[in-house]
């Protein structure tokens, strides 16, 4: 095939993929998606029939060997992501893979030792998207001192709803297949560390606060990922930081972030509009954040560009991704001992 053509395999064609990547490969000039597979062949003819994908494969060990596909988008759960990124690569496939990037820290390891192997492919996992608009401008403000040294972060996701009891056990609540990773903490401590850095060491709380929930064939299975968790970190640039993440807190006032320096404060509020007050002023003002310095999703698109050699894989490149593993687990080890645990693990 001609070297700047990019022929796409998808595995696992969820929502994310379905709303997300087919269509933003559709949007890249030179790009193919010619093949699925998905946990079934039915679910994954529907998918072609829906977006005119012309190879159905029963499995994804099929479609790895199709030598006229060179990348492959994985969008399977977790705990499928070290086995097929690894297959992958060594198949010669460039890999876009979902995030979580993977089910452990070691998994996530595993995939960048992986990729190591193969310095000649891309290697890329999805990034967390929540903050692409206002990524430029934060970094920028932190960046010129507006907080001067930065104390402290308070950041938290609260979901609205009241504790549900009654709904059946979704994935995310499913330890065999999510992993360590718990609520969408992960995707917030991505986006946090684009603005001050990493954490060095973890302490953290949770509570399952409904400890059995039914499958939709209705069998009972036993929680044990949280519900809701409390995390104090340490960072490396010396401040410390408070998460908090829960699906148990009914009339919560939802997604709010908090940075405080020696020299001034960023707020940012659930819509993650920006305010932000010096030493001597007496209230918050909203700060602008221009069109041209928004970011937007174009995930697709620096993968292909990573592929054609145009640019490298700024979000998220799996050095990234092992780091925020690591932490994910911290998160989990410190609940269970109730110890602090340093990173990297």
């Amino acid at each position: 095939m001609p070297n700047d053509e990019v022929r796409v395999g998808l595995i696992g064609a969820g929502r994310n993929t379905r709303e997300r990547h087919i269509p933003g490969f559709h949007q890249v000039d030179g790009v193919e998606i010619v093949s699925v597979a998905n946990r079934s062949r039915e679910s994954g003819r529907r998918v072609a029939d829906q977006f005119n994908i012309p190879e159905v494969y029963d499995n994804w060990r099929d479609l790895l060997e199709d030598d006229s596909i060179n990348a492959v988008c994985i969008g399977t759960w977790p705990n499928m992501h070290r086995t097929l990124t690894v297959a992958a690569l060594e198949a010669g496939k460039h890999v876009l893979c979902e995030a979580r990037m993977a089910a452990s820290a070691q998994d996530a390891r595993e995939m960048l030792a992986a990729s190591r192997r193969r310095p000649d492919l891309v290697t890329q996992i999805v990034p967390s998207p929540l903050s692409f608009k206002i990524d430029n401008v934060l970094q920028e403000m932190i960046g010129d001192g507006y907080l001067g040294e930065l104390l402290s972060v308070e950041l938290q996701s609260l979901g609205p709803e009241f504790v549900d009891t009654t709904s059946p056990l979704h994935w995310r609540q499913n330890r065999d297949i999510s992993g360590f990773n718990i609520l969408n903490m992960g995707i917030w401590y991505e986006a946090m560390i684009r603005w001050v850095g990493r954490a060095t060491r973890v302490m953290a709380m949770g509570k399952v606060n409904v400890p059995y929930r039914r499958d939709e064939e209705g069998t009972i299975h036993s929680v044990t990922i949280p519900d809701h968790v409390d995390i104090l970190c340490e960072l490396a640039n010396g401040a410390q930081a408070h998460l908090k993440f829960s699906a148990a807190t009914g009339l919560s006032t939802g997604n709010e972030v908090w940075l405080y320096g020696s020299e001034g404060t960023i707020r940012l509020d659930h819509r993650l509009n920006i305010y932000a007050g010096k030493r001597g002023d007496h209230v918050l003002a909203e700060v602008p954040v221009p069109e041209e310095k928004q970011g937007f999703w174009r995930v697709e698109e620096e993968f292909v560009n990573a592929i054609r050699g145009n640019e490298e894989v700024a979000r998220t490149p799996f050095e990234v991704g092992v780091h925020y593993m690591e932490w994910t687990e911290a998160v989990s080890r410190s609940a269970q001992t109730g110890q602090a645990v340093s990173l990297p693990l």
